[in-house]
């Protein structure tokens, strides 16, 4: 189970008792042979002790418990029941039932899919189809990213990322980015939000293995469409916080930052864990003209061995006009985290401008 979901404990009540039992009614109101006092027995055992995913598994399972239908008839049942749950993240629990169920089924549980990802997402449950057969699914998917409905499109490059968070890696696609790369193309300047978020994500994936790959897509798209340039500048927000030069040139900051930074400090200069602490600065031009300033800021948190490890934060992109100057300033609480744990000691902080760093000062943590 992924660092996100046990950092979010509350967010497995979605699935509690109460939800639980208006899965039930709202089961038996489309299918009145619904064993429902059987399906909650079923699925309230041992729920203290499951996670969100396992408890959304939980749910499929108790359906397919009950149900004594066949595929095809459940699915037909399943689609009344999909409407009138009242949590887009529950109804992920049928998509789950046609991964759990349907791999016999591709056609009808591929159809499934697509009906079911307009009232949550398919995007875990379609990965094992892609697992399965590879290029019969990313085949419809480059279709679905033509579709009418944005949840359906939005599916076709997220189902296909190749790192999805709570998922499993697709290590063919993380191996070769063409293999995606139509639908992401045929997206790149799509006019909704949530599927844009989708393609950059996925093309940050990418970079995590073909950084060159993904500079050379998005330098060849034209950025003169707002949604494409979106897309661009957060696909590339990894390689920007490591300062990649090509990077930093496509979102308009690859020249070097002809600035000076004045009064450089962190507030409280020492703090414990829970406190918050205050990074400012005063970034001033030291050139006639306008400058587009990517200004981030990184951290080297102590580690248990008495070693450090860099972690870069992003803090705001500026237009600096011609001899001109601005304060900036960024708050933080110092707490852990499953992915960060903080150890005693001197933190360097740092201020990294178009790349580079430029400034620093540090925060002495007491744990």
């Amino acid at each position: 189970m992924s660092t996100t979901e046990t950092a979010a404990p509350a967010l497995k009540e979605i699935f509690n008792a109460e939800r639980l039992q208006h899965i039930a009614t709202e089961m038996s109101a489309v299918y009145p042979a619904f064993k429902a006092k059987a399906f909650l027995k079923y699925a309230n055992d041992g729920l203290a002790e499951l996670s969100v995913m396992q408890r959304m598994a939980r749910v499929s399972e108790s359906l397919h418990h009950v149900l004594p239908l066949d595929y095809a008839d459940s699915l037909a049942v399943l689609r009344e029941l999909a409407p009138r749950l009242n949590s887009g993240f529950v109804s992920m629990c049928l998509p789950h039932y046609v991964a759990s169920y349907g791999a016999h089924a591709f056609d009808t549980s591929m159809e499934a899919l697509k009906y079911f990802t307009t009232f949550g997402s398919s995007e875990f449950a379609i990965r094992h189809f892609l697992r399965s057969d590879l290029e019969r699914s990313l085949e419809l998917m480059h279709d679905w990213a033509r579709d009418e409905n944005h949840h359906v499109r939005r599916l076709a490059s997220e189902g296909s990322r190749p790192r999805l968070p709570w998922s499993f890696r697709l290590e063919p696609v993380q191996a070769d980015p063409l293999l995606a790369a139509g639908i992401l193309d045929r997206l790149k300047a799509d006019e909704s939000l949530y599927v844009r978020k989708s393609v950059a994500n996925h093309l940050n994936d990418v970079t995590k293995e073909h950084p060159e790959w993904v500079l050379d897509t998005v330098e060849g798209w034209s950025l003169e469409n707002r949604h494409t340039a979106w897309i661009a500048r957060h696909a590339l927000r990894s390689l920007i916080k490591q300062g990649n030069s090509r990077a930093l040139t496509v979102i308009g900051a690859g020249a070097k930052a002809e600035i000076e930074l004045l009064d450089v400090k962190v507030e409280p200069a020492v703090v414990r864990l829970g406190e918050t602490i205050t990074l400012s600065f005063t970034v001033k031009s030291l050139v006639p003209v306008e400058q587009r300033l990517v200004i981030d800021y990184a951290i080297d948190y102590v580690k248990a061995n008495g070693g450090t490890s860099a972690k870069v934060f992003k803090l705001k992109t500026l237009e600096l006009a011609g001899f001109g100057s601005e304060v900036v300033a960024r708050r933080q609480v110092i707490k852990d985290f499953t992915t960060r744990k903080h150890y005693a000691g001197v933190h360097a902080v740092h201020v990294v401008v178009n790349g580079e760093r430029l400034g620093s000062t540090a925060v002495e943590i007491n744990c």
